[in-house]
């Protein structure tokens, strides 16, 4: 039996996923949570075989997450399940030990394969998140400027790039205001632009969000 952890914030979306994981024999959910705390309260208490991870949740988002765990649980298969394209999180959630990445929008079936794949000890990769390997590797730059962004400040960014204003992205990510418009500022510096205008042209360009 392969014992899961669901850690989303949205109860919809975790109950979605009890769903249709109980329907397969083998599979087993465990314990579904909305935020990172209580993801790491999981993994102290009970032994798991697949924790889903979502990337925007409260109190620590699962990016952030993602290094803490790898320390203390080196093997623990991750997928990262996200509503993020791949374009925006799945390189650096690879490059801080996730061992799968899946967007929700996803069939049934790619969700089934994905948790078999990385729970085999294999790292599970979509056809569009291998072309977007690929690419990667041939960009012989030396990175984008949007990769030296914290994992927080790339969470603000793409929030700001999908055109929610500051209040909405505040209480969505449980911070003030005053928190992400600091944030927003450091974005703007780092990327060398001067306002969201030109941050969303950025973010087109760059493939982070589609036009």
């Amino acid at each position: 039996m392969i014992r899961i952890c669901i850690a989303d914030d949205h109860p919809i979306v975790r109950e979605g996923l009890k769903l249709i994981l109980s329907k397969t024999a083998d599979l087993s959910v465990i314990a579904d949570v909305s935020n990172g705390q209580e993801v790491l309260e999981v993994l102290r208490k009970s032994p798991i075989d697949l924790l889903l991870l979502d990337i925007a949740m409260p109190v620590r988002n699962g990016i952030d997450l993602l290094k803490q765990i790898r320390k203390r649980w080196p093997k623990l298969p991750i997928l990262i399940l996200t509503s993020y394209a791949e374009s925006q999180y799945a390189i650096r959630a690879f490059k801080l030990g996730a061992s799968g990445y899946l967007t929700k929008e996803s069939a049934t079936r790619d969700l089934l394969t994905a948790v078999r794949t990385v729970v085999s000890g294999k790292r599970y990769v979509s056809p569009a998140l291998a072309d977007l390997l690929v690419e990667h590797l041939d960009d012989d730059s030396d990175g984008a400027p949007h990769d030296a962004l914290s994992n927080r400040e790339l969470e603000v960014f793409c929030l700001i790039a999908s055109g929610k204003s500051l209040t909405a992205i505040g209480k969505e990510l449980f911070l003030s205001v005053k928190t992400i418009s600091t944030y927003r500022t450091r974005i703007l510096q780092k990327l060398n632009i001067e306002n969201d205008a030109e941050l969303i042209r950025y973010a087109i360009r760059t493939h982070i969000v589609e036009a």
